[in-house]
């Protein structure tokens, strides 16, 4: 669908400059350019406000602007609602009249005074579903209690439809979906009709290959079921306000046989199951249990809630590259003391890329321990200023440090004696490693970077330690 539209854009532009290089004559050159290449040379400016602003050419130019084959407005650019929903009505009956095709539909919609906005959005839905619309984005920011409606046309209609982008909108009951084109899918802030309803929305999107579903309680959602053939990338997040109210029992449920790559940043959910993994090869954990799971794992009665939380590792075992963020070290710091098998072997993890609070830096050899083939590691070390720094130790190294690690990457190097201790771990236990990199650069200057003068006299310590790998170079960037 890119390699059509780029071929398209440099289309436009041959034609455009075929025309520009005709002998000059007084009126302007563009303008002798056909209606519907002007069109489409207006749609690629960056905003609908600068095509809009071309009106002011000429009488020629006044309408042209209604014709472009993308429309992106954002209610912020007009004085007021009703001026906002008045210039999108224009437009829409518009195209309908000309029989011009939209592309592209794009909305932000902002409304502050709820009874004197009657609805719009699901009219504006209808307008277009029929046309040959390919890219769909709505964001309505309103109060929750009265949300836009998407109509059912958007279910049906829409079959040239490929990314779809639903913010804070309500999706009703629906007994078929049609959207044979969609590929990509974005859900956030939504309140759905039922569990039965999401459940079917996804699953009949049958060339579905990205999925993003960011909650909000709340949104009438029990257990999520992500069920797809052929999805490739989930990304999974939930909000939970200040003063939202959140139902026990809740869950969720993924199986996507062709999935190759998760986020998952959701800890509020009671149960997390992931069946089908074979395909699945990237994960990023940001946050998958909360501070009641290992509450609730600390009573031994509560065995389901145990075994869940062993399931999910177990589901995501065979991954290649894995990230974690502090949030999910933290509670495999606490959650190992009381099951040690907490987590499975990591056979094919080749790359491991984790931020580590400096206080759980005894779970280091215990992670380390279930990656055997692990080849390389990035480590963020994290730390509050009152926090002490724990203890490397462990019974045995690592079987990784011995036979597959050759790259090490320690981020937010300042040379401080605790940030030396990861370091010279590495160093005096690594038996195959090729590069130890520590980056010194600061994220927050564009120049600069952390490592005082201490750290550097404590860094040439650390390059006259014997290492046990002789190939082993110890890099400062």
């Amino acid at each position: 669908m890119e390699e059509s539209s780029s071929e398209e854009t440099c289309d436009i532009w041959e034609d455009y400059f075929r025309f520009c290089k005709r002998p000059r004559e007084e009126v302007d050159t563009i303008s002798k350019l056909p209606d519907s290449l002007i069109s489409q040379i207006l749609s690629h400016l960056p905003t609908t406000k600068e095509a809009v602003r071309t009106s002011l050419l000429s009488k020629r130019w006044k309408t042209l602007y209604l014709s472009i084959p993308a429309l992106t407005l954002n209610a912020n650019e007009f004085p007021n609602h009703n001026a906002f929903v008045s210039f999108i009505d224009r437009f829409l009956d518009f195209s309908r009249e000309q029989n011009s095709i939209l592309h592209k539909l794009k909305l932000s919609v902002r409304k502050n005074n709820v009874d004197d906005s009657p609805p719009c959005v699901t009219r504006w839905i209808d307008s277009v579903s029929s046309s040959k619309l390919n890219h769909l984005y709505v964001e309505c920011l309103v109060n929750r209690k009265f949300l836009e409606a998407i109509p059912r046309s958007l279910y049906v209609c829409c079959d040239t439809l490929v990314y779809l982008r639903l913010h804070r909108v309500s999706l009703g009951e629906f007994e078929s979906v049609s959207l044979p084109c969609l590929k990509k899918m974005v859900l956030e802030h939504n309140v759905y009709a039922n569990d039965a309803s999401l459940e079917l929305f996804i699953s009949s999107c049958s060339v579905l290959e990205d999925l993003s579903i960011v909650r909000m309680a709340p949104d009438k959602i029990k257990v999520l079921r992500v069920c797809s053939q052929s999805l490739t990338s989930l990304h999974i997040d939930f909000l939970l306000g200040e003063d939202d109210d959140f139902d026990d029992g809740s869950g969720v449920f993924i199986d996507s046989p062709k999935l190759e790559f998760l986020k998952f940043e959701e800890d509020l959910s009671d149960s997390k199951i992931i069946t089908n993994t074979g395909s699945l090869a990237k994960v990023n954990l940001v946050f998958i249990f909360g501070e009641n799971d290992t509450a609730d794992v600390i009573e031994l009665p509560k065995r389901d809630k145990r075994d869940m939380i062993r399931n999910f590792f177990t589901s995501i075992s065979r991954v290649t590259d894995l990230k974690l963020s502090e949030h999910i070290v933290e509670f495999l710091h606490y959650h190992i003391e009381f099951d040690p098998l907490v987590l499975p072997q990591f056979r094919n993890l080749s790359r491991l890329r984790t931020k580590i609070f400096m206080w759980c830096l005894d779970v280091l050899p215990t992670l380390l321990e279930s990656c055997p083939n692990l080849n390389s590691l990035v480590l963020a070390p994290d730390f509050y200023p009152d926090d002490e720094a724990a203890e490397i130790k462990s019974a045995s190294i690592p079987r990784c440090l011995q036979s597959s690690l050759e790259y090490v990457e320690i981020k937010s190097f300042n040379g401080s004696p605790d940030r030396m201790k990861v370091a010279r771990y590495f160093v005096e236990n690594s038996l195959v490693l090729k590069k130890l990199v520590l980056d010194a650069r600061c994220k927050t200057m564009e120049q600069g970077c952390y490592i005082t003068e201490q750290g550097f006299s404590m860094f040439r310590d650390l390059l006259s330690l014997p290492r046990p790998s002789s190939a082993c170079q110890i890099l400062l960037k």
